[in-house]
This record gives C-alpha cells, structure tokens and sequence, in this order.
C-alpha cells in the first residue's frame, strides 16, 4: 500500500523540455519532483521543481541508488534520443540509450519495489498510417529507429507488467509545442529540429529563412499536416496518467494530440500574425518518410484520463512559444551539458 505522505516521483530526463514541464506540473499537483539527467541534452537551470542526481539511464547501479535515496512511489521516464535523422545516421546510439536505458530503469524499479511507471513515447511507432485520425489499434510500422527503438521500450514494458506487476502507461505524444506561460522553461534542443521554433528563429533574424520540405501534399494548401500540442497539456496529461496508476489503474498505451491538425504553410502564417514580423519560406523538396498528414485520434486520452488539452490552440502555442524565444534572444542560455546556467 502506498504511503499517503510520499510524494516523490524521480524524473529521467526531466532537465529537458518536456520533462521539465513535467516537474512543473508535478509539483503543483503536490507531487516532489526528483531530477535523474546527465544533463548531455537538458539544461541544469530548468531543473527549479525538486533536486537533480546526475546520471546517466543506462548506468544501472546508479538507477539503484537514486531509487534507494529517494523511495520513490513512480518514475516517469522522458530520458532518451529524441531526433529521427540522427537515429538514422547513428542507430547504435538510439538502440542503446532508448532501448537499453529503459531495461536499466526497469530492473531498478523491479529492485526497488517501484511499480509505477510514465513513459514518454511516440506517434512514430506507427510509421506512416494512411488515415485520418490515427488511434491506438492503428498497426505498428515504424519506419526509422527511433519509433521502433520506442516500441521495443514499450514491448519490454508489457513483459514487465506481466512477470512482476510493474504497470505503465505509455504516452505517444503526436508534435509538442510551445512553452511556460510564466516564461520560466521552454523549447531549447540543440540541434533544433522542430518546426515551431525553427520558424521563430527567422522570425528573430537568427535565420535568414524556413525550409519547406514539400509543398506538393494532396492537402489543402500543398504542405504536410501535423497535430501540435501544447506541452503544458503534455505536463497535464502526465500527471492524469501517474493518478490514474496510482488509484490502481491498469496498464495502458496512449495517444496525445487534439484531434485536428495543422499545416506547415498554416503554422508560418500563423507565426506571422502573432509575431507580426516577416518571415521567409523557401520549398524544397520532399524528405523521404514524411507522411501527409499524422493527426491523433485523442478519445482514448480523454475517456481514460479525464484529459483534455486547454492551451494547444495554435495562435497560444504559438504566442508562449514566442514569449519564451525572445527571452533566450535577448538572454542566451548555456548549452546543455554547462554548468553555469544562463551565459552572462
């Protein structure tokens, strides 16, 4: 039985920008978020909800150690490579971090008695569905490392739940997007691959235009469509699906989007009426894997969790977004892996 006084849950990855937000919404649930990063891509000044242990997930006997330290009730697991090109050039590294690491903290938790679990996965486990709105009995396809790195984290997640009762939900996450409304955390990978940000950057000048990759879609306007999502609703659907386990809810698999999408050309015009600067586009042509359109079916998140986005309209993704790149213009943060927080 739980203990009603412990609130610990330990974070992997949560230096980072959904795992960082995540800490935010934890702790203001009543939860004591507990970092566990290697800071190799997060960033110690978003670390402000609870402690940090640097370690690295794939270093089992560290795992140990943070969970013998703090005792947690849950893990909610975001550590992790993230970028689908790089997982592509280097699978070995994807493999190791996204598939090993995931083993690590599993037998961690089995070891410690920790039998709850919030894994961040990916819509990229289903490749390239050709459907409107994509739910969870759509056939698993993917088509790079990354998603099925992700699907084999799932996969061992399944076994673990039979052999020893360590239950999970497994949040896929469709495009995360936009930033603290209190200007305190936001998007800050490096490399940046995601659009959003991508399209601020041109906006601030710090690049001369954005790439179009592919304006010939048999959609409305020619460019891909994508279902964007607030990560203040990602936090908030973390949180739902951590009570949901905690209040002895079974295992799970589960998408998180809106259910409606957005184009590429519509995301730039967008950003050009909330910024109200100019921004270049050039077209270029298609990258191989990109679908037309990948938008979630969101009913299962929504029946199951009590879960329903509140801030990913696009122009509110869009005007956080901006609140939070303007701020890192005019004040540069260190790059992850420094130790000095903000550069003077």
């Amino acid at each position: 039985m739980i203990d009603d006084r412990n609130k610990t849950v330990l974070v992997t990855g949560g230096a980072g920008y959904i795992g960082s937000h995540c800490c935010k919404a934890l702790a203001r649930a009543g939860f004591e978020p507990v970092v566990y990063d290697n800071l190799s891509g997060g960033h110690r000044e978003f670390v402000k909800w609870g402690p940090l242990i640097e370690g690295d997930v794939r270093d089992g006997a560290g795992l140990q150690a943070a969970i013998e330290q703090t005792q947690p009730i849950a893990v909610l697991h975001f550590a992790g490579l993230i970028v689908v090109s790089e997982s592509v050039r280097d699978p070995g590294a994807c493999w190791d971090i996204n598939l090993n690491g995931t083993l690590r903290l599993l037998e961690a938790m089995q070891r410690g008695g920790v039998g709850h679990l919030v894994f961040s996965s990916t819509a990229a486990v289903y490749g390239e569905p050709n459907v409107d709105l994509i739910d969870e009995r759509q056939p698993k396809e993917p088509v790079n490392p990354y998603g099925a790195s992700k699907l084999a984290a799932e996969k061992i997640m399944e076994a673990y739940d039979v052999a020893h009762d360590l239950r999970s939900v497994r949040l896929r996450y469709f495009n995360a997007a936009g930033a603290d409304p209190d200007v305190e955390i936001g998007e800050a990978h490096q490399p940046e691959t995601h659009l959003i940000p991508l399209v601020l950057d041109a906006a601030l000048g710090r690049r001369e235009r954005i790439s179009v990759y592919g304006d010939d879609y048999p959609t409305e306007d020619g460019t891909a469509i994508r279902d964007y999502i607030h990560v203040c609703d990602l936090a908030a659907a973390h949180v739902a699906a951590l009570e949901h386990l905690l209040g002895g809810g079974a295992s799970a698999a589960i998408n998180l989007g809106t259910g409606s999408g957005a184009s590429v050309a519509e995301v730039i015009a967008r950003c050009r009426a909330v910024t109200g600067k100019v921004i270049s586009a050039e077209p270029f042509p298609r990258r191989a894997g990109d679908p037309p359109r990948l938008v979630a079916d969101p009913r299962l998140a929504q029946s199951l969790l009590r879960w329903t986005p509140e801030r990913s309209d696009l122009d509110t993704i869009i005007g956080d977004a901006w609140a939070w790149h303007k701020r890192r213009f005019f004040r540069p943060m260190a790059m992850p892996g420094e130790q000095n927080g903000l550069a003077s």
